[in-house]
This record gives structure tokens, sequence and C-alpha cells, in this order.
């Protein structure tokens, strides 16, 4: 019997067009950088962020994100925020930092804190190519971990995740309120 040679990574096509993205079939990240613009966070991002947020939340925050904006801006020894824009408007926006230890770790994590997409925007890849460029930017770093914490009722954040490959940590978060 003649031996066959198996092509391993067959050439994928879309419509007959091939698909150039990522081998590994990482869609997810593959190329998402590339659909949407993606830039460092600035200054003069706070009207959009608040917006962005109160059509999600129903609340204006404003103080929030001005607190968090500072300390984007300032305080962080690493930047890794990002804003989406399409069309020269921000679409949505990631708010990270990177932690270089804690609880006695000495490895750097990045956590999320805070990632929006104006509605106007929603399924546009605006979140995927966001998440895609944070991840770039934290490997360049020699960050090895992300985190986030999400409500566990947030079923379509934690849908994004999930496709985005974050699994649930082997982390109890315990809360107490202070009377």
């Amino acid at each position: 019997m003649p031996q066959r040679d198996i092509d391993l990574a067959p050439q994928r096509t879309d419509a007959g067009i091939p698909d150039y993205s990522d081998p590994s079939g990482d869609d997810f990240v593959a190329l998402a950088r590339d659909t949407v613009t993606v830039r460092s966070m600035q200054e003069g991002d706070l009207r959009a962020l608040v917006r962005i947020d109160k059509q999600h939340t129903g609340r204006d925050r404003n103080d929030y994100y001005e607190t968090k904006l500072k300390e984007v801006m300032s305080e962080s020894g690493v930047r890794v925020s990002l804003v989406a824009e399409i069309d020269d408007a921000p679409a949505g926006y990631v708010m990270a930092r990177v932690d270089f230890g804690e609880f006695g770790r000495t490895e750097p994590t990045a956590v999320i804190d805070t990632i929006g997409v104006d509605r106007d925007y929603a399924h546009l890849g605006v979140a995927q190519a966001l998440l895609s460029q944070l991840l770039a930017n934290l490997a360049t770093l020699h960050v090895e971990t992300v985190r986030s914490t999400i409500r566990w009722d947030n079923f379509g954040l934690l849908s994004f995740m999930q496709r985005a490959g974050f699994t649930p940590a082997q982390r109890l978060v315990l809360t107490r309120r202070i009377d």
C-alpha cells in the first residue's frame, strides 16, 4: 500500500478565498487587530469611556472613570489600557494593569479592570481587537497570565471571555460588608 502524505495544516477557505489567519485555529485573536484601530488610552478619552459605560450600566460613573484614568495615565508603572476607534471615534476600551506580584508571588500578572464597547459598534470585532492588542502588548512585557473578575450572571461577558480562551481560576474570592 503506497504511503500517503498527510497535510497537517490544510489550507482553509471561506467562499473560495484562502484564509491566511492563524493556522492554529485560534480565530478569536487571529487578525483581530487588523480590523479595528487600537491605540493607547489618552486623557481626552474620559467622556467616551463614561458614555460607553453608561450605555451598559445606566449610571453616570464619571468620578470612577476619572479616578481610573488618572491611575492609568500617571500612577501605573506600565501603561497597557487601550481604546479602539472606528471612523476616528472611540468605539470601545479596555482598562488593564500589570501587577508585579501579589500575595507572595513574584511573577507579573495582568488584570483587566474594565472593558466596554459602544453599542453602535457591537458585533464588529471591537472587543476582540482590544483583547488581541492587549495580549500582544502583554506578551512583549513577558506577562504570562491575565485575569479578570466578572459577575457570575453577566452571561454575555462570560461567553466572550470563554471564547477568548479564559477559564475559571482556582481562586476563591471572599467579600464582607462593613457595617
